[in-house]
């Protein structure tokens, strides 16, 4: 083997020193610059040429003044050798301040180039951290800064994706122009990778919000809550994760991973094939779960009410004022949604209800309601379900769940035709839907957006068209689709006289607007529903119980009826009376749907949850209460 050369082995040396960065390079000119003054102040001082016998103190003082500053040097006097060492050390002061100045300000770039690349370790705690990016993280974003008003010190968002730090921040900035008391900071890295997540402080971390991202978005979610679950330095209490599974297959695999952690999965396909489903046949639906699940306006609350011990279900409905009662916690942590009106209220039992505030939860204390019993209904004959005919028009991966869930809502004998462009989705759809009990389905290959498609389909013969946003198309477009296919069903609709509900689903919250011009009785924004779940969710856990309660087919839903059926309608009648005459029925009412105000976005589409009970309102026959009931 070749012995290296002096040369070679100065070189390795020295790319080897270099290479340790801007503090060696530092460090290597200040030992240069001493070794350039001490030797100069040596060489005056041996030669006796100092002009007047200064000490090697004295000269190597007189070096350092003339290394930093070249000016110096005009003032001296003395022999040919002294001011000859002098000029030597004030060139050598030029080349050292020189490569030092360059030195930091290439230290300096690399180091603002490293800020702006988002690589810096997070120093937070208690923050709330997202993991992933998509069109979702606008509203949880947005939501979260409403949650955090509460907070009396200042709050902090923590965004760890696989995106340039600065673009996420213009984004942010662009799509949330306030941001009140809460710090949103932008990391740039890969979630399911290890170094990357510390960047983030997962470990410090009040709750984890981890969005679906990629082509495989439920393999990104799980390895990336393996990442964080299974981390070699995790922490020894449990994380709190809330996340969203679209193949009910990886719903099993997810919670697996939270064994020791509190692991909350939203199954978004059944999920909003549920809210369609239910939406197609009551309008207003969508706005009504948006209203409770938003922190813009009333939220969810749960609290122990000593006072209520003992009492019934029933007798607590009108215990509130500027309250509305949705349930009961059990002390075992089992939720009873607008239980039975007779249920006991036990000592440990929480009740939750909808407020403006949780110190916006106070007993009334009125021992006598004011009750208007002679505008109270009786109830009339409930009519036999008829069979119901429904358009859907598009398809996208929760088709075949709503198409499930519209069979256990119609009349035997009802028909539903899909029409899209997804080739041979006839042999797709007998392999996902299974045997239906109450409902035909039939299947028509063709391009939605066409005038004469719609015309031959003759939608105005149908009870309900459900219009959904193509699933394989990229958002904006599969919006557009929806829109231009919204926008021919309006004016066909506006032609006719035959009553029947458009309702839609839509991909972007901001495209909404857009269709307003279309007048749809509901709008289904279902990317936006998931992210004000998950943002509520992130905030209180709790919630999880409620949620899927209220979600689920099976027991009390939420519905919107005609307010005739309860009160006399065209006079003045407060929501005591209203609520009241709900009671009467089994039922628990939140609020009210004002026909006036349906396409008024300013007020919420007419949507009035949680209203103040002692407040008149004169309804008419064709405005709608909102109750949680058996069906």
């Amino acid at each position: 083997m070749k012995t290296p050369t002096l040369k070679q082995r100065f070189q390795y040396w020295f790319d080897n020193y270099m290479s340790r960065g801007p503090v060696a390079l530092i460090t290597a000119l200040f030992v240069l610059s001493a070794m350039i003054i001490f030797v100069i102040a040596a060489l005056v001082k041996v030669t006796g040429s100092a002009p007047n016998n200064e000490s090697l103190f004295e000269l190597a003082w007189m070096g350092l003044l003339r290394t930093l500053d070249s000016g110096t040097m005009g003032g001296d006097q003395g022999g040919f050798f002294f001011l000859l060492m002098m000029l030597m050390v004030t060139f050598g002061g030029i080349f050292v301040v020189s490569a030092l100045i360059g030195i930091i300000n290439n230290g300096l770039e690399d180091k603002l180039d490293e800020l702006r690349k988002g690589r810096s370790a997070v120093l937070e705690n208690d923050h709330t951290l997202i993991l992933g990016w998509n069109t979702q993280i606008f509203t949880v974003i947005s939501e979260i800064i409403l949650a955090n008003e509460s907070r009396k010190s200042g709050a902090v968002i923590v965004v760890l994706a696989d995106q340039d730090k600065v673009e996420m921040e213009d984004a942010i900035s662009d799509r949330i122009s306030d941001t009140k008391n809460t710090r949103v900071i932008c990391r740039s890295g890969s979630p399911i990778d290890l170094t990357d997540l510390e960047i983030s402080s997962p470990h410090t971390a009040r709750s984890i919000i981890v969005l679906a991202d990629g082509a495989d978005p439920d393999t990104h979610i799980i390895k990336s809550v393996l990442a964080i679950t299974n981390n070699p330095n995790r922490r020894a209490e449990p994380y709190h994760i809330v996340t969203q599974i679209r193949d009910p297959k990886n719903m099993d695999v997810v919670k697996m991973l939270g064994a020791k952690d509190l692991v909350q999965p939203i199954l978004t396909n059944d999920l909003i094939a549920r809210v369609v489903a239910q939406t197609s046949r009551q309008s207003g639906l969508s706005l009504v779960y948006t209203e409770l699940m938003n922190f813009g306006g009333d939220e969810i609350y749960f609290k122990q009410e000593p006072e209520l011990s003992g009492k019934t279900y029933g007798e607590a409905l009108l215990a509130y004022e500027t309250s509305t009662l949705m349930g009961i916690r059990k002390a075992d942590g089992t939720i009873a949604m607008s239980p039975a009106m007779d249920t006991r209220i036990q000592s440990g039992d929480q009740v939750f209800v909808i407020a403006e505030d949780d110190n916006k939860i106070i007993l009334s204390g009125t021992s006598r309601i004011s009750l208007d019993e002679s505008l109270l209904q009786v109830s009339g004959a409930v009519s036999k379900p008829k069979p119901e005919k429904v358009l859907v028009l598009g398809w996208n991966r929760s088709g075949a769940t709503i198409i499930r869930e519209l069979d256990n809502y119609v009349a035997k004998g009802s028909q539903v035709l899909i029409v899209s462009d997804i080739f041979e989705l006839d042999k797709q759809l007998k392999l996902e839907i299974g045997k239906l009990k109450n409902q035909k389905v039939t299947v028509q290959e063709g391009d939605i957006r066409s005038r004469d498609l719609l015309e031959s389909l003759e939608a105005t013969e149908y009870d309900h068209v459900i219009v959904l946003a193509y699933s394989h198309l990229e958002q904006q477009e599969a919006d557009a689709v929806t829109l231009i296919t919204l926008l021919h069903l309006r004016d066909i609709a506006e032609r006719d006289e035959t009553p029947f509900s458009i309702i839609s689903e839509m991909l972007d919250l901001r495209n909404r607007e857009l269709a307003e011009a279309a007048k749809v009785d509901d709008f289904i924004v279902s990317e936006h529903l998931i992210s004000l779940m998950m943002a509520q969710l992130s905030e209180n856990s709790e919630l999880m119980g409620v949620f899927t309660d209220m979600f689920d087919p099976e027991g009390a839903e939420i519905y919107l009826k005609p307010i005739s059926d309860y009160v006399t309608t065209g006079q003045p009648v407060n929501f005591y009376t209203v609520t009241e005459a709900a009671r009467r029925r089994g039922e628990t009412a939140l609020g009210y749907r004002l026909v006036s105000e349906n396409h008024d976005a300013d007020k919420a589409y007419g949507i009035h949850t949680n209203p103040k009970k002692s407040e008149r309102v004169s309804f008419s026959a064709d405005d709608k209460i909102i109750v949680i009931a058996e069906g």
